[in-house]
């Protein structure tokens, strides 16, 4: 374990991943999956963003709050999966301190991003739905711009804040991070001494970040539920869901694996379950969110197919 002596104590200056050390024969498989993996959640993100620029049936609030959700979710795996992919391939599984703080802040402000932005988006169906003639007043494009960079810059300070507090600990146990990355509970794990304030620290920033988004977008649905089923026709509460069906399982995917990895009691979680969970938040739902909103969206798949066209005819 490489430190630094201050005075009596000993500081650690890089952590070892652990990652999937004990499936050791496999090494060469995980590697292809996960590149796999990550090219389809580049592509798939990256389609959806052109698509949007480029098809005037897409140039709506909407799409434009897709289209900065996409760029997250790149962003997002883009932080996590690389990293992981050169522990695989080259075995080398030591990261830095600084090395470690930069992949733990750009991940916690990124999840930051993707909470607010999925509750912005819920607030822009509830608008369409609820309020229909007032939706061009409410979701005219400089509110857009406002609601998507408030997403994005609401969480960096507190999130650098705790990312600083939980590598400023003193790490005396070991330096070997039982997780994929450097996430913020396996680290505080490691630390000597009462780490309690800390823990609080964690609970207090998952509950800004993830249970007020979560609260927000529950709320525009129970709205949104309760118009579509005043609607007189089967038909119109039939069309009513289907516009909001991709970002409600988007949704379920994002919260719900995020909540069962942070909420789970210490002592019922292995590190192996910890892992997996972990690993469908980072990687797995990533890479359905696309399909989700393309595969599930008529506005999306047209401007698909006509690009595809467009292509083979040029």
């Amino acid at each position: 374990m490489k430190t630094v002596q201050e005075g009596n104590v000993s500081r650690v200056t890089q952590f070892v991943l652990l990652g999937f050390y004990d499936l050791s024969d496999l090494q060469g498989f995980l590697f292809g999956v996960f590149s796999i993996i990550y090219i389809i959640i580049i592509i798939g993100n990256s389609l959806i963003i052109i698509l949007t620029r480029l098809d005037p049936a897409l140039q709506k609030p909407m799409y434009f709050l897709l289209a900065n959700f996409s760029f997250s979710e790149i962003c997002y795996v883009s932080v996590i999966i690389p990293r992981m992919l050169v522990n695989l391939h080259t075995q080398y599984r030591t990261i830095s301190l600084l090395e470690c703080a930069t992949q733990m802040g750009f991940f916690l402000m990124l999840a930051a991003t993707e909470s607010f932005l999925l509750a912005v988006m819920a607030y822009d169906r509830y608008v369409a739905i609820c309020n229909p003639l007032h939706y061009p007043a409410l979701m005219n494009p400089k509110r857009c711009v406002q609601m998507a960079v408030g997403s994005w810059v609401l969480g960096i300070p507190v999130q650098i804040g705790l990312t600083v507090e939980i590598l400023s600990l003193s790490f005396c146990h070991s330096n070997q991070i039982n997780s994929l990355f450097c996430d913020t509970l396996p680290i505080i794990t490691l630390a000597c001494g009462d780490t309690s304030h800390i823990e609080v620290f964690v609970y207090v920033e998952t509950m800004l970040f993830g249970a007020i988004p979560f609260l927000l977008i529950l709320i525009s649905y129970s709205k949104i539920i309760s118009t579509i089923l005043k609607l007189p026709t089967s038909s119109g509460r039939a069309k009513g869901f289907s516009t909001c069906s991709s970002h409600l399982l988007v949704v379920v995917l994002f919260f719900g694996s995020g909540t069962i990895t942070y909420f789970t009691p210490k002592s019922n979680a292995s590190a192996g379950t910890a892992k997996l969970l972990s690993l469908f938040y980072t990687v797995v739902t990533p890479m359905f969110n696309p399909m989700i909103y393309s595969l599930r969206n008529k506005d999306v798949i047209g401007a698909l197919r006509k690009l595809f066209l467009k292509i083979q005819y040029s």
